[in-house]
């Protein structure tokens, strides 16, 4: 009975073993490039329980079907070998053993127990944090790594883990200050770096974003595929929101998909997601969704998480692949109508729903898609995913009800959107009002009931002349303001732009 550098007792004599546990709960924390030093500690002691463990856990990681067969003949080993371990190496293995059959609850619960009575390991508040993540329960992801925090004070790791709990709990102050903390200990720490960044996105600091996480970005060469793409990922949104498309596209080119493992599901959805939120933005990817077509079709039939799966429904019909597009949607549902009980509802109302608005958004059926993903968008919690990769969905309900020109239905996002400092579509059309008759309330501009309360007007250069732009919101006692059709007058205008210079002089919708 040895004991690895979190002070925990492991089962083995091999001090081999030890060193490549050592080794792999280093790169494990770090999402490092070097995780694979686990292997050589089951070479060294192939009846070492906990590292044939932490070998499953590594491949199940993945969430690809092919690595899961390779976790199988590792935790197959733990088992074998589960009877002679202490406490903490059971629960550790019964926690990857959940997993493995899509248990997620228990492995929850395994997990929690390890965080009660072991709070040094730090690789099984890992593990609780990314079942969490997944499963969209924030507070928990939070809390898990906080009840161990007295035990690993030292620990830029659990730090850096916190940092990320805490944003994604909206506590954007105490994110910061506790990821720079984290930095600080370790520059190396890139789980804390993109904490700090998440915090920098949520407020709209955009140079700030871009020269922190540049700054540090020398330290991802020694990241795994999945950290390295995604930590260059939030750089790519940085300059997007800057509406920098030459280095979005260049970033897109030299370290997401250039720099990819591109069997790689993690991987794949982040370029999906970018590609994505480009074409939102009217930019041709060019031949971009046709290259993921054949790295795409081995995920059809995975469904390891929906989160996933809606990334990869809308990415094979946007490369136009109606038939598989449809056999992954018959897949994604007759998946969900035999799933367990813990993830039933989630596939069967959220994820299945989401998919097929999402389906019918890249193929151009914009009120299709709005109807399905009104049921669903907000909701979206549910399977997982960070708020910055969510609101890649929210953006398509908002783009689907722009092109379906229902713009009071749009509206209504937008208000939403602009309070939040998120990304707002700019509709180069002619912005005409829809709705029914009973929903828009009209009035003569001669009513002496009326009142304007705000008149925009600014010249705007709209193709090779200028236009002057006038729209007014008016009310009338005890009503709620509206759009007036006047808006539709105007051809090529951004409803955006124009809803968000009302709200800047202070106006407001309500419908």
């Amino acid at each position: 009975m040895l004991k690895d550098y979190q002070g925990l007792e492991v089962t083995t004599d091999s001090l081999l073993t030890i060193a490549a546990i050592d080794r792999y709960t280093d790169q494990a924390l770090a999402y490092g490039k070097d995780a694979v030093a686990i292997f050589q500690g089951i070479e060294a002691d192939e009846e070492c329980a906990i590292a044939n463990a932490h070998a499953a856990a590594f491949y199940l990681s993945h969430e690809s079907t092919q690595s899961h067969r390779k976790a199988v003949p590792y935790l197959e080993a733990a088992r074998r070998y589960k009877h002679k371990t202490t406490e903490r190496e059971q629960l550790f293995i019964s926690a990857v053993e959940a997993w493995e059959i899509g248990a997620i609850d228990q492995s929850i619960a395994y997990t929690e127990e390890l965080a009660e009575k072991y709070p040094r390991d730090l690789i099984a508040v890992q593990l609780g944090q990314y079942h969490y993540f997944y499963q969209g329960n924030k507070e928990a992801l939070l809390k898990i790594a906080e009840k161990v925090l007295p035990a690993n004070r030292e620990n830029h790791y659990l730090h850096g883990m916190i940092a990320f709990g805490l944003e994604q709990c909206h506590r954007l102050d105490e994110a910061e200050a506790v990821g720079r903390m984290a930095v600080a200990m370790d520059r190396n720490d890139p789980w804390a770096q993109h904490a700090v960044a998440h915090v920098m996105e949520m407020q709209g600091r955009l140079e700030e974003g871009i020269a922190w996480m540049e700054s540090h970005s020398d330290t991802w060469e020694n990241c795994n595929s999945m950290l390295y793409t995604h930590n260059w990922w939030h750089v790519a949104l940085y300059y997007l929101e800057k509406e920098d498309i030459q280095n979005v596209l260049q970033i897109y080119d030299a370290h997401l998909w250039g720099r990819a493992w591109k069997e790689s599901p993690k991987d794949q959805v982040g370029v999906i997601s970018l590609l994505l939120r480009l074409e939102l933005r009217g930019i041709d990817v060019g031949g971009r969704w046709q290259e993921l077509v054949p790295y795409l079709i081995g995920r059809i039939h995975e469904h390891a998480l929906p989160f996933n799966d809606l990334h990869y429904v809308y990415a094979l019909a946007r490369a136009g692949q109606a038939e598989l597009v449809t056999e992954m949607l018959l897949s994604m549902q007759a998946y969900a109508d035999a799933a367990n009980p813990f993830i039933k509802q989630t596939w069967n109302e959220i994820a299945v729903p989401t998919a097929r608005g999402l389906a019918a958004h890249a193929q151009g059926e914009w009120e299709k898609a709005s109807g399905y993903l009104g049921i669903t968008v907000h909701r979206l919690q549910a399977i997982g995913g960070s708020h910055a990769q969510r609101d890649l969905f929210e953006q398509v309900y908002l783009d689907g009800w722009l092109r379906a020109s229902q713009n009071h239905e749009a509206l209504r996002l937008l208000e939403k959107r602009i309070a939040a400092h998120r990304y707002v579509p700019s509709v180069q059309r002619e912005p005409a009002l829809r709705a029914n008759k009973q929903e828009l309330v009209q009035f003569s501009a001669q009513n002496p009931t009326e009142k304007a309360v705000a008149t925009l007007s600014k010249a705007e250069n709209v193709g090779s002349a200028d236009l002057a732009i006038k729209s007014r919101v008016i009310t009338k006692p005890n009503q709620p303001t509206h759009w007036t059709e006047q808006l539709s007058q105007f051809q090529k205008l951004s409803l955006a732009t124009t809803y968000a210079r009302i709200i800047e002089m202070g106006g407001h919708l309500s419908a």
